[in-house]
């Protein structure tokens, strides 16, 4: 299950849905199909990934039934 939220969420056109992704994938290689998605839209944005619930820093290996997470950096005042 890949979940989008904020910017992400609007470039994809939705917040949740599932990818079948060759074995051997990475978050990074996931990054860029959510990148190719948004059309644009996502360019000069920094992404932050979480896979089942924590936060990467390093492209990780994904599993089949990995949750994984696109979430941009949080704005607020």
């Amino acid at each position: 299950m890949i979940k989008c939220f904020s910017q992400v969420k609007y470039a994809v056109g939705t917040s949740e849905f599932t990818l079948d992704l060759e074995p051997g994938s990475t978050t990074a290689d996931l990054e860029i199909m959510i990148r190719k998605k948004g059309a644009g839209a996502l360019d000069g944005i920094t992404l932050r990934a979480a896979v089942n619930k924590h936060y990467v820093s390093e492209p990780v290996p994904l599993e089949d039934g990995d949750e994984v997470a696109f979430i941009p950096p949080v704005q607020g005042g």
